[in-house]
């Protein structure tokens, strides 16, 4: 091969190993933000329960049952 088109290889080579770099770095930000957006559902779904029985317990509560079922 000519000296210009093993430059070129080299480059190439070059750049494929920095996206490649690249990439995976990316996948592991990716995947770490994957596992706190599950942590986060999570933490929503057990608030958005709570917050629920909360409701309800002021709701029975506050309501005023007739004179008949006391």
């Amino acid at each position: 091969m000519d000296k210009e088109l093993v430059a070129r290889l080299d480059k190439i080579e070059s750049h494929l190993a920095h996206l490649e770099h690249q990439h995976e770095q990316l996948n592991q930000v990716v995947v770490a933000q994957a596992k706190v957006i599950a942590k986060l559902q999570g933490n929503q779904s057990r608030l958005s329960d709570t917050l629920e029985s909360i409701e309800l317990e002021r709701v029975k509560s506050t309501s005023v049952k007739p004179p008949h079922y006391q």
